[in-house]
């Protein structure tokens, strides 16, 4: 039996995969919102991405199947009838000022028109208030991440 030039030999090598750096690259996905990220190390690349793509790495053995610890999320928050979108590109704060208590945490109940946080663009500083009133189910942001137009922020319920 011919051996194919294209796929490699299983008999001859192991696939040595860190499974702990595949989990720091999707946690590193979900914190920053990228959709692919990858890494060299020693001759060895791993590529990890989001939305139902394969992770696939760059190893002397074979190609890695999907990564484990990146579950992709059952529904798109933005979507949620309780999401709070931000209405510009910038970067999202938790707090008027670093230190300084939180607008709101999960489980705090807010009115409509309370500011929930604020979306920094080109150094202003936007309020971004809370369309009705309810309780804050979901924190979707980090203090200091870049948000998208139209990214969810929080879910009010």
């Amino acid at each position: 039996m011919a051996s194919d030039p294209k796929k490699p030999d299983m008999s001859k090598s192991k696939i040595s995969v860190d499974q702990d750096l595949i989990r720091q690259l999707a946690k590193l996905l979900e914190e920053t919102g990228l959709n692919e990220i990858e890494v060299e190390q020693d001759g060895n690349r791993i590529r990890v991405g989001r939305g139902g793509r394969a992770v696939s790495a760059n190893v002397p053995a074979a190609p890695v199947a999907a990564a484990p610890a990146a579950p992709a999320p059952s529904a798109d928050p933005a979507k949620h009838p309780g999401a709070v979108t931000s209405p510009m590109v910038g970067t999202a704060y938790l707090a008027p000022s670093p230190g300084a208590k939180p607008f709101i945490e999960i489980g705090s109940h807010v009115k409509a028109g309370d500011t929930i946080l604020i979306v920094e663009a080109m150094k202003t500083m936007n309020q971004i208030p809370a369309p009705r009133s309810g309780k804050v189910t979901q924190i979707l942001v980090e203090d200091g991440q870049p948000v998208e137009f139209g990214e969810a922020l929080v879910i009010v319920e």
